[in-house]
């Protein structure tokens, strides 16, 4: 491991100076730690001495930040230290929402910690928290402020005490950071359109149309509906700026150093609130090369991993998750392969599982999901994934041909029937999504809605309905929290919260039917969390009882691989963990009639007689050799 150089050491130590002996050390000590991954990472994006430059500015940045860190902070950066692996625990369990639509502002965020600890949650993703754009602001994620709170949720004082009262009741602060572009009302692009060249270069600019006609032969489309193309013209710039998904979301140019200066510092600014996991939104798209898609380029990692490496000098306790929603074989990357193994994001999302688990949902067959999960090339031990059954954001049908094409399918034909099964088009379906983007070139349909509406639950009549919704829903969430990594639930989920049908009402939601699985929390639905003869009492206990015995079984951390076992019946999914203490094998009725697992399967493992985690029974083969699952039903085998 090669060590920083004694001028980067002097560096570090001219803004330490007056610190404690022992944390110049510690900076110190930290700085060659780090030094290999930040230079290697540095110098394959910038090379020779532009990447040296940046690399004296990015110790001080950092040296700076370390010396402003709280007291408190530093502890947890010790903590963390020492249990690196803080985050794989089996005991994790993640919470998602909007803080205006679930408690108001931050400070009223503060009085609902309680009803997060009850359904067990260690991990809040509040979505975006800074200040964006006045009007349309895609969200929040159009960023206007890095440094301010959005003024209707409070102010950073308020952000720094939530995150001091969620660190003492157990839980990690997850927060936004959009990568690939800022407002168009940012000050960097004020100072560009006012002419200064400096800030003109923080971003892409062509003065006509041939360079961006050029890359628009292969870039694809983000919101055609709304966004099409992804240049617009600044008269202000007398030019075209890059625009990947709205005229006034202005892509940033990462090819120079000062942008990368720039988020390091931003970066470590969000550490000193008490932030511990930064969501690196569009990750994906902030390296641009002529010819491809613009997505998924080698210097994305190379730049992660040089961002890693600055936080791990200055603040150790946070962790970077990539939100890439990408191919499978393009998603391993963001967790690090080959020169960037373990060196980049620490958490991904799993967009694969999510989309199969509704594949297998709507057609009562888990082959596809089988195949195409087992296709997913294994990840660094160090890093895990997280898994959810939805998110704010609409569900796109990531659905490999290849992968289909295995099971005999056909992958275009699969997704149609996907799009048609949950906007409620295909007969018999009780789905009640809306589509989302339908793009009549290419014929993709994303869907929206909320979980109890995919499932069902707006248009169950009978009591066996319900059950079935019920047992749906219980079976996702069985699935994501049975996968390992960190399971999160959308805000609602827990309660089974239908779309919300007053959606287009509010100003600047009208154009973006994501807004109907966004709805305002539900508090006198929330109520009911703990009468079992309401819907929202059945689903909420049965989440809560999923995260208590989640967090009683140590197979389920995530450093251990979830595999895909052969089939036995396409209706049944089987899930196994090999752990040192035995194996998990979890089995997951997907369709709504009974299912049979054969008891030879179960002796295979050494599984007979097991203890089913959820139930506590002890699980026999019958008279016919089998054992047998009721619809939706899910099995959580181990030995004691």
């Amino acid at each position: 491991m090669r060590t920083a150089p004694a001028d980067m050491h002097a560096e570090a130590q001219a803004i330490l100076q007056g610190r404690p002996r022992h944390q110049q050390e510690l900076f110190g000590l930290r700085l060659d730690r780090w030094w290999q991954d930040l230079d290697d990472a540095l110098t394959a994006v910038y090379g020779g001495e532009r990447a040296t430059d940046l690399e004296r500015r990015l110790v001080r940045i950092a040296a700076t930040a370390f010396g402003e860190r709280d007291p408190e902070l530093h502890r947890l950066d010790l903590q963390r230290t020492l249990d690196p692996a803080w985050f794989q625990d089996e005991s994790m369990l993640g919470y998602a929402c909007y803080t205006e639509r679930f408690a108001g502002d931050l400070a009223a965020l503060i009085d609902k910690i309680g009803y997060l600890r009850e359904l067990g949650v260690t991990y809040l993703h509040l979505m975006p928290l800074l200040q964006p754009r006045d009007g349309d602001s895609d969200g929040g994620y159009a960023v206007a402020d890095y440094r301010r709170v959005r003024t209707d949720l409070g102010t950073m004082a308020d952000l720094r005490t939530l995150a001091a009262e969620l660190r003492a009741a157990g839980i990690s602060l997850v927060m936004d950071l959009v990568l690939n572009h800022v407002a168009a009302e940012h000050a960097w692009a004020r100072a560009a359109r006012d002419g200064d060249p400096h800030y003109r270069d923080y971003f892409y600019v062509y003065p006509d149309r041939t360079e961006p006609d050029r890359y628009e032969r292969t870039l694809p489309e983000v919101f055609p509906d709304f966004a099409p193309g992804s240049f617009s013209h600044s008269a202000d710039l007398d030019g075209w700026v890059w625009t990947t998904f709205n005229t006034w979301q202005w892509d940033v140019n990462w090819t120079n150093p000062d942008v990368f200066a720039e988020y390091a510092d931003v970066i470590l600014f969000l550490a000193n609130q008490g932030v511990q996991v930064l969501r690196l939104d569009a990750i994906a798209f902030v390296w641009k090369r002529l010819g491809t898609n613009c997505q998924n380029q080698p210097e994305v990692h190379a730049i992660t991993q040089a961002l890693r490496a600055v936080a791990r000098i200055a603040c150790p306790a946070v962790l970077f998750k990539a939100e890439a929603i990408v191919a499978p074989q393009d998603l391993v990357h963001y967790l690090g392969q080959g020169a960037h193994h373990g060196k980049v994001s620490d958490i991904a999302y799993h967009n694969s599982l999510m989309v199969q688990i509704w594949s297998t949902l709507a057609a009562g067959d888990a082959s596809l999901a089988a195949h195409a999960l087992r296709a997913i090339p294994p990840v660094p031990t160090t890093t895990t994934w997280v898994t959810y059954v939805r998110c704010h954001d609409d569900i796109g049908w990531a659905i490999d041909a290849a992968d289909a094409a295995a099971v005999g399918l056909n992958g275009f034909e699969h997704q149609r029937f996907l799009s048609d099964w949950y906007s409620g088009s295909f007969p018999g379906s009780p789905a009640r999504g809306l589509v989302f983007q339908e793009n009549p070139d290419t014929g993709d349909r994303r869907i929206s809605g909320s979980a109890a509406s995919l499932v069902g639950l707006d248009t169950a009549g009978s009591p066996a309905d319900v059950d079935l919704v019920v047992g749906r829903l219980y079976l996702a969430h069985a699935i994501i929290m049975g996968w390992g990594g960190i399971p999160v639930i959308w805000m609602g989920d827990e309660i089974a919260m239908s779309n919300d049908p007053d959606w287009a009402s509010e100003p600047g939601h009208e154009s973006d039917n994501r807004w109907a699985h966004r709805p305002r929390m539900d508090w006198d639905r929330a109520a009911m969390r703990h009468d079992l003869t309401t819907v929202p009492g059945r689903v909420f206990a049965g989440l809560r009882h999923l995260a208590a015995a989640r967090s009683a079984l140590p197979h389920l951390e995530a450093s251990v691989a979830a595999e895909i076992p052969a089939l036995s019946d396409p209706g049944v999914l089987p899930v196994l963990r090999r752990h040192p203490l035995g194996p998990l094998l979890e089995l997951f009725n997907v369709t709504g009639s009974w299912r049979a697992f054969p008891g030879s399967r179960l002796a295979e493992y050494g599984l007979v007689g097991a203890r089913d985690a959820l139930s506590g029974e002890q699980v026999f083969p019958g008279p016919d050799g089998n054992i047998w699952l009721h619809p939706y039903a899910v099995r959580w085998l181990v030995r004691d």
